[in-house]
């Protein structure tokens, strides 16, 4: 048995600073400004304006989550090419493309429906082609570049500048679409499109400058002999991994319960509370400032040594699935009690525990991507992205249809959303139970051994 000679290991990259790691959050908010107008306008515009069922753009962005199950192929793209920043470039391209053509198609309709919905089809296509490869090949960056001790407040300023993107973009953006015509759409749509490509472009603007990449890796093995792995081999090979393929099915299970309460806390307050259309609107902001505040808060503790004395980034998963379902819990009760429940205070916990849940989760991504067999991280976070997607796609269609259903067997509106709210705390305790199976530590860097004549690949797996 011949050992083969490793190739070359890239050149180490420095870890990026606080400086850097805002520079690339920039990506998330051109990202975020992209998308908030594809998916709240456009929405708005169909129904409101041009007077089309809500099916329809509720059936575009099922597309776009749809197509991001190809998150893991985007993410072997940047593993074989080496670099990360080409992919984010890229993405970012199809999505402002798509972006304005979704805008395009939506200004079709008011001419010709059958017209428009292709184009607005093709076009949601390309968002979440966009989406999914600038998004996967962001955090994979991230998680390469980003020290350990700093990967919770990463995480929280990237998502929190998505979060910006959305503010800002939506303010602004609908300042300027008055007074509403289909041209005025497209222009400002273009225009958003075409600075958030800028924005990124000039966010990733040589970061990974004077870096080796690893020459057209994932391999079966290096050296001269080194043969290149297909994607379906490299994937079943991260598959294999246990704590990878754990915390697919943690990400699955946990972002359908933190999803699936989106598109009935709303009707749950004015049906059972009476609130208002204005006042279930602000109760929304009760609940994303509290989102806010529970992402500052884990990115603050679980950075440098306070973080490490405080917890890991698995003990905030846990800690945040079970205070969420302590949240949902509390809503299925005030169901039962009525008015005199302090509903607001519930609400905005339940905004703490899933901006705190949310970051572990996103944090967890970056610390388990480098673990297992080298030049796989694209792969990884592909797949956990792959699973969020597919939650979020049918997180808020499973929690109305669950309601719906729920009221048809039951009789009452208060019973089948506090059954509903009850589901979801349940699918959060699942979680739990399954982040606290994922252990990193049990993840080691496998060997490769090729037998002469051969081209064997023994990988020794921990963990098995």
């Amino acid at each position: 048995m011949t050992p083969v000679p490793l190739a070359p290991k890239p050149l180490a990259a420095k870890p990026l600073g606080w400086l850097g790691i805002v520079r690339l959050g920039l990506v998330q908010t051109a990202l975020g400004a992209i998308v908030v107008l594809t998916t709240s306008t456009l929405n708005r515009v169909m129904v409101v304006e041009f007077a089309l069922p809500a099916m329809l753009p509720g059936a575009l962005v099922a597309i776009h989550y749809a197509v991001q199950v190809l998150r893991p192929r985007w993410g072997y793209g940047s593993d074989t090419g080496g670099r990360v920043t080409p992919w984010i470039v890229g993405g970012m391209a199809t999505l402002a493309l798509s972006g304005a053509a979704a805008a395009g198609g939506t200004a079709l309709l008011d001419t010709s429906v059958v017209l428009g919905v292709a184009v607005a089809a093709l076009a949601f296509i390309g968002i979440g082609i966009g989406v999914g490869a600038a998004g996967t090949s962001l955090l994979v960056l991230l998680a390469k570049r980003v020290d350990p001790d700093r990967r919770a407040a990463a995480a929280t300023i990237v998502w929190v500048m998505m979060i910006l993107g959305f503010i800002v973009t939506a303010a602004s953006a609908g300042h300027l679409l008055d007074p509403f015509s289909p041209a005025r759409l497209v222009t400002v749509a273009t225009s958003v499109s075409a600075i958030a490509f800028v924005v990124s472009l000039v966010a990733v603007w040589g970061v990974e400058r004077g870096i080796r990449p690893a020459a057209a890796a994932p391999h079966a093995h290096g050296g001269a002999g080194e043969r290149k792995v297909p994607f379906r081999e490299a994937l079943a090979q991260v598959w294999a991994e246990p704590e990878a393929r754990r915390f697919a099915v943690f990400v699955l299970i946990s972002m359908l319960a933190y999803s699936a309460q989106d598109l009935i806390l709303e009707p749950f307050a004015g049906t059972v509370f009476g609130y208002t259309p204005g006042e279930s609107t602000k109760l929304s902001s009760v609940q994303h400032a509290g989102v806010l505040i529970g992402m500052v808060t884990v990115g603050i503790a679980g950075t440098g040594r306070f973080g490490r004395a405080l917890a890991s980034m698995r003990g905030w998963c846990i800690g945040g699935c079970i205070a969420s379902a302590v949240a949902l819990a509390s809503l299925a009760l005030g169901a039962f009690v009525g008015p005199s429940w302090p509903l607001r205070a519930c609400v905005f916990m339940l905004g703490v525990t899933n901006g705190a849940y949310a970051v572990a989760a996103i944090g967890s991504m970056m610390g388990l991507a480098s673990n297992g067999r080298e030049n796989r991280e694209g792969v990884r976070m592909g797949l956990w992205g792959a699973a969020q997607a597919i939650s979020f796609g049918v997180g808020g269609f499973l929690g109305t249809l669950a309601s719906d259903v729920a009221r048809a067997v039951l009789g009452t509106p208060i019973t089948a959303y506090a059954t509903v709210f009850a589901l979801e705390a349940g699918l959060f305790l699942v979680s739990a139970v399954l982040a606290a199976r994922v252990h990193p530590g049990r993840i080691r860097e496998d060997t490769v051994e090729i037998t002469q004549g051969d081209d064997l690949y023994a990988p020794a797996e921990a963990g098995r």
